[in-house]
């Protein structure tokens, strides 16, 4: 049976990729379509294989970040893997990689070097701190990102600061270059030409950071750390009911916060205090609103809370843990869970993209094992078994 047509069908996407950032990109353009062929290392492959072992003896991050792909192992380090790779990559229309800082460039795979010799491709370089600039040669993981732009300062109570709970510069990096190579492409189409693309951790989050460096910039403070609360928006936060749990709502406007003192406080006249007349004055005197939200939420159980705050059109939630959200009524009621498959057999549980394109459905084949088409890739190379034999020997796949 044919696949499906889908938008990226027919276009070849090569990654020498790692962790989290590239793989993310590379994954999102797979589900789109593309032939997306993993580069490995010989022997474990990408290091993200084993940062657990939760998901059948499988790493939850690269069991997320790698369904769809093809994995392919080369020795870079051999000048006959390298070959093999410009072989592969004459007839891809993208490369992505991730590698440490000069890491590509001195294997040949910098960007001025793949266009002189793959006019047609368009590579996309993920960094650190960019490739130019003072801090070029330094490694960046996420959290190092998340110190350095400011986010984790923001992040956590008062008294404490705290990663943020996902590995979000990596995720926005992915993003970014994902996006940013759709639109190379896009352009190839065009105009004929191909540009790199180049992403970084720290820019990507740092485009994440512009509301807070705003604030601080013309405020001359930043948010403050608040947990649950907005820094800027009150009352917008979690409050515990009468059982123990917690409910989360949010004041967005006037007319909100008039409905919310009439039907829910049942103290209308809070509406004209001065102290809390407009959103600048209720973040001046969250404490004092608080104390008074507080008081009236632990009268009431969370689903009574829930339907109150529902029927006067206040936005709130239940504040969940990751098991309810697997459970959630909109994942299982909108039918965004798949099947697909890990190396050893079984089958896991995954999510749809979150961009729904009427009539063209994501693919959502399986994870690779590592190496698992190098020989068919050889193959398709026209390198025959006695090559693929010589080449085992001597380690290079």
């Amino acid at each position: 049976m044919s696949l499906p047509q889908r938008p990226l069908s027919g276009i070849t996407v090569v990654s020498l990729e790692q962790a989290v950032a590239a793989p993310f990109a590379t994954r999102q353009l797979a589900d789109l379509g593309a032939r997306v062929i993993k580069v490995e290392r010989p022997g474990d492959g990408d290091f993200a294989r084993r940062y657990d072992t939760t998901v059948h003896g499988h790493s939850s991050y690269f069991v997320w970040l790698n369904r769809s792909k093809e994995s392919l192992t080369l020795d870079l380090k051999d000048p006959r893997g390298r070959e093999i790779l410009h072989q592969l990559l004459d007839g891809a229309d993208v490369f992505v990689q991730n590698l440490a800082p000069g890491a590509a460039d001195r294997l040949g795979l910098g960007a001025g070097a793949l266009g002189e010799r793959h006019p047609r491709l368009i590579p996309c370089t993920i960094s650190g701190y960019g490739t130019s600039g003072p801090w070029a040669d330094r490694k960046a993981y996420d959290l190092l990102v998340q110190c350095q732009t400011g986010l984790v300062s923001l992040t956590g109570t008062e008294e404490e600061t705290a990663r943020t709970g996902i590995s979000v510069a990596d995720i926005a990096a992915g993003m970014y270059a994902y996006s940013g190579v759709l639109t190379a492409l896009y352009t190839r189409a065009t105009t004929g030409t191909a540009h790199p693309v180049e992403v970084s951790l720290f820019e990507a989050l740092a485009e994440w950071m512009s509301q807070p460096a705003y604030y601080t910039l013309y405020g001359g403070t930043q948010p403050p750390r608040l947990g649950t609360q907005h820094a800027t928006i009150a009352p917008y936060g979690a409050f515990t009911a009468a059982d123990g749990k917690d409910v989360l709502f949010s004041i967005q406007n006037e007319r909100e916060w008039v409905a919310l003192c009439a039907r829910f406080l049942e103290r209308p006249e809070l509406a004209e205090d001065p102290r809390f007349a407009t959103g600048s004055d209720r973040v001046a005197h969250r404490e004092e609103l608080n104390t008074i939200i507080a008081e009236r939420v632990g009268r009431s159980d969370a689903e009574r809370i829930l339907e109150e705050l529902e029927g006067i059109g206040i936005a709130c939630a239940g504040v969940n843990d990751v098991a309810a959200f697997l459970d959630h009524p909109v994942l299982a009621g909108r039918d965004r869970w798949r099947e697909v498959g890990v190396p050893g057999g079984e089958r896991v549980r995954a999510l749809l993209p979150p961009a729904d394109l009427t009539g063209l459905p994501a693919r959502m084949d399986s994870v690779p094992a590592v190496g698992e088409h190098t020989e068919a890739i050889l193959a398709e190379l026209g390198r025959g078994h006695g090559d693929i034999e010589a080449l085992r020997a001597d380690a290079v796949i």
